[in-house]
């Protein structure tokens, strides 16, 4: 064998209870399991490598169902903030904006719309077009050598829309329609798992639920899922839900509710309401699985809050709005009064609102202030040109702790690598779930925990030998301390690492060996299977 891990304490990933045994690897599969006291003749599998595993946990690699690292994995290839995080595969294109399906137009726009999740791109080659060019620049990615962990891949709603219709405020043609789902099925053909909105963010918010209705027609047929950053997540968020719920039943169409929180102060206590909306679908035959964070916050770009109204055209018309004193004055009044529909229709509490990062360096010394009012954040998105980032202290700890629980939920960060002061969930999320809220306050028991972060997103993802400690599967592992493992991510110093992690395997190579990143880039696309 190549390697051994020797008396590691198996949390395999199926949610059952934990065993002590032995674990070979050969040619980037488990190849062995043998439990402490197997049957006499048993013999403990030997390897050209032996790691001693006493105290620590053997688990499958942690999905991380919601990330932003479409640019990120092809810029660093070191990765550190996931890969010593245990994570070993990243779905991307997520909140319907990505880089992939593009015109030469489109891209340009994109760009400059998620230049505050992923910088502008200015210092890449963005060299492809379709869904399949882009997963291949990702195997060849860094000399060929591939990058830090695996990626899947989602076909992003409202690139798709800016692709075929623009930016415009209106339904799509009959043509238009036609040709936004044949960019889906083509996603999907060239390896895409899915689909995703942003329906707080344009172009992609403009899509009426007809339309995308047709679009999940097409998600379905290809057996992919659908997975809606939704229209609200603070007033009308219950409706909200409730409208994803019933367009993907209407469309045979599997749901994945992104990051399926509930926030803002309308929602404080309400988790139990979304659940039992939840439970009420699954107990009629729905198909549907989420994704949260374990930290009340949110983050996004200071321009998303705007709204809608105010972003047709793209951004370059926003800027003009921008600059314009009445046009500005209703963007205010909007925000402020009314409560624009890009601050989940919540009158905008600028207290809540810290500055995360800029891309101007000039504007430096605004990173983790707090917004102090409209003005302010007007002058912020024309001097930093759209691509200020923030944090949004809107989120509820007993909502964050309830819907965790749930037996579809999975492990998601949200997490933007962009600014100098990004949310701690990018460099934390999956240590801070099995420090904080399994060791510490005994929310989820380990092996349930695990199951969240392995088994469930895998089964979501269709990966038929992923997300599951077992004989035959793919080597992607993590042997972690359970008395240790914590996030060192804070709000004041977010981008620092994890620790309890000593180990972490992609295709059976260790990326991380004694808690240091190495030089191995075992990452890959990973396709949708077919259906």
């Amino acid at each position: 064998m190549d390697l051994v891990f020797r008396d590691a304490e198996v949390v395999d990933g199926s949610g059952g209870p934990s065993y002590r045994a032995d674990v070979a690897i050969d040619g980037g599969r488990i190849a062995s399991i043998v439990k402490e006291g197997a049957a006499a003749g048993c013999q403990r599998p030997t390897a050209r490598r032996v790691v001693d595993a006493e105290g620590l946990a053997l688990s499958p690699g942690f999905i991380d169902m919601h990330a932003h690292s479409d640019l990120a994995l092809l810029r660093d290839p070191d990765h550190a903030a996931k890969a010593a995080q245990g994570v070993t595969l990243e779905v991307l294109g997520q909140d319907g904006l990505s880089y992939a399906p593009v015109d030469d137009r489109t891209l340009g726009e994109v760009r400059r719309a998620i230049t505050g999740w992923n910088g502008d791109g200015s210092d890449l080659d963005l060299d492809w077009r379709t869904v399949g060019e882009y997963l291949d620049r990702l195997d060849r990615a860094h000399g060929g050598r591939g990058i830090a962990v695996n990626a899947a891949y989602l076909v992003p709603q409202g690139t798709v829309r800016m692709y075929a219709v623009g930016w415009e405020d209106r339904p799509a043609t009959a043509s238009e329609l036609d040709r936004m789902r044949q960019l889906v099925a083509e996603g999907l053909e060239q390896g895409a798992v899915g689909m995703s909105s942003g329906l707080t963010y344009t172009p992609g918010m403009y899509a009426p639920d007809a339309e995308l209705t047709e679009l999940c027609r097409v998600v379905a047929a290809y057996g992919g899922y659908y997975c809606p950053h939704h229209r609200s997540y603070g007033a009308g968020a219950l409706q909200a839900y409730e409208e994803m719920v019933a367009l993907t039943r209407e469309a045979g169409c599997a749901l994945h509710l992104a990051h399926a929180t509930m926030n803002f102060g309308v929602n404080e206590g309400r988790a139990p309401e979304l659940l039992a909306l939840l439970d009420e679908a699954l107990g009629a035959g729905a198909d549907i699985s989420l994704d949260t964070y374990p930290y009340t916050p949110g983050s996004t770009t200071l321009v998303a809050v705007l709204p809608s109204w105010a972003s047709e055209g793209g951004p370059e018309a926003v800027l003009t709005r921008l600059r314009d004193e009445e046009t500005a004055e209703r963007i205010r009044h909007h925000l402020e009064v009314t409560g624009s529909d890009g601050c989940h229709g919540v009158p905008v509490d600028w207290d809540t609102i810290e500055i995360a990062g800029v891309t101007d360096p000039g504007l430096v010394e605004h990173v983790g202030r707090r917004v102090d009012g409209w003005a302010t954040a007007r002058r912020l998105l024309l001097d930093d040109r759209l691509g200020t980032t923030i944090l949004q202290h809107v989120g509820h700890e007993e909502n964050v702790r309830t819907i965790m629980r749930h037996r579809v939920h999975t492990g998601g960060s949200d997490g933007i690598l962009q600014g100098l002061k990004p949310h701690p969930r990018a460099y934390g999320t999956f240590p801070e779930y099995l420090g904080r809220y399994v060791r510490e306050l005994g929310v989820l028991s380990l092996e349930e925990c695990v199951a969240h972060l392995t088994s469930r997103p895998a089964a979501r993802l269709r990966l038929p030998d992923r997300g599951l400690v077992r004989e035959g599967y793919v080597a992607d592992l993590v042997l972690f301390d359970p008395e240790t493992v914590a996030s060192g991510a804070t709000y004041a110093s977010p981008r620092t690492l994890p620790t309890g992690i000593p180990h972490v395997l992609i295709d059976g190579r260790f990326v991380m060996e004694d808690g240091r990143r190495t030089d191995v880039l075992a990452g890959r696309a990973i396709r949708r299977s077919p259906a």
